[in-house]
């Protein structure tokens, strides 16, 4: 049954207020991408000199630390799964749950036991709907996160990985993200956080630039105790800042297409609209016209 003109003016006023907030939506993500991008620009200098620091300590001295230590036949492993609290934000949060099952089957053939650890509520809500076990969860916060949320993350995991495993602890830990490569590309990516392997990309050290530039007292070991729990932090807050600003990007470009179809769809609604319109108004206009032709053939027939 065609549709009337009440029906298609009110369908284009929803769409139209669909538009509105869509639009705002796309505005605001696209605000706070510029400051996810500053935030981690600024803590660029400070994550490149800690790796500096753990590379030399790690790497020039002989101290067998228990985060740099491979654990002989690892059979428990932490994973942490970086989503959204929110949606709107097109295949973000299940871009980077399907790479995180992926690397759960990964572990699986390895015959190691995953405990999950998440961050953000899509990740959680995955997860419960599955009704799977969570060992710990933090949400609120995806799209600006905190360096204070990052190390009470930090410690929740090098807790786990210093308790032995038949004590509930795990062997090792791994993070599953989202990298921001630009705005219009966002790659889900996984890293081993623990045990350590001090990576960071084109940014990490040579022997040639670390060693001169430290002397480690009053001993290597106590530096990694107080360095270790730091650069792990600073991991971690990378991650959740590389995760941020990969969701706004990836919320404006699904707000955009959203704002976009909205559109489209309103145009074809008014030319339904007007369509049909035209044909009311050709309907009354007939029969005005018929009515007057049979007034006047009655009005002949009568004389």
């Amino acid at each position: 049954m065609p549709a009337t003109q009440r029906e298609l003016k009110d369908r284009r006023d929803s769409v139209t207020t669909i538009k509105k907030l869509t639009r705002a939506m796309e505005l605001i993500a696209a605000s706070r991408i510029v400051k996810a991008q500053q935030r981690a620009q600024a803590a660029g200098p400070y994550a490149r000199e800690l790796t500096r620091a753990v590379s030399a300590v790690a790497t020039f001295s002989n101290v067998d630390h228990p985060l740099t230590t491979e654990k002989p036949n690892p059979k428990r492993a932490a994973v942490l799964l970086i989503t959204s609290d929110r949606g709107q934000a097109g295949a973000y949060s299940s871009s980077v749950i399907r790479e995180g099952e992926r690397l759960n089957q990964l572990l699986r053939e390895d015959e190691k036991e995953i405990v999950p650890y998440l961050s953000g509520r899509k990740g959680i809500a995955y997860y419960t709907f599955r009704q799977r076990e969570i060992e710990q969860s933090w949400s609120g916060d995806s799209d600006s996160p905190s360096f204070a949320r990052a190390r009470e993350i930090a410690d929740a995991l090098i807790e786990a990985f210093l308790t032995p495993t038949e004590e509930g602890g795990v062997d090792e830990i791994h993070i599953v993200f989202t990298r921001f490569v630009s705005m219009l590309t966002q790659k889900p990516d996984v890293i081993r956080l623990l045990p350590l392997e001090v990576v960071e990309g084109e940014e990490a050290p040579s022997a040639e630039d670390v060693l001169p530039l430290y002397e480690f007292e009053p001993s290597a070991e106590d530096v990694l105790d107080g360095l270790l729990p730091k650069y792990v932090a600073s991991r971690i807050h990378y991650c959740m800042l590389q995760a941020a600003a990969s969701e706004l990007a990836s919320r404006q470009r699904a707000m955009k297409s959203a704002t976009d179809n909205a559109q489209d769809l309103i145009e074809r609604l008014t030319r339904e609209y007007n369509q049909v319109r035209q044909s009311a108004i050709t309907q009354e206009i007939s029969e005005i016209v018929g009515g007057a032709n049979a007034l006047a053939d009655a009005s002949a027939g009568s004389e």
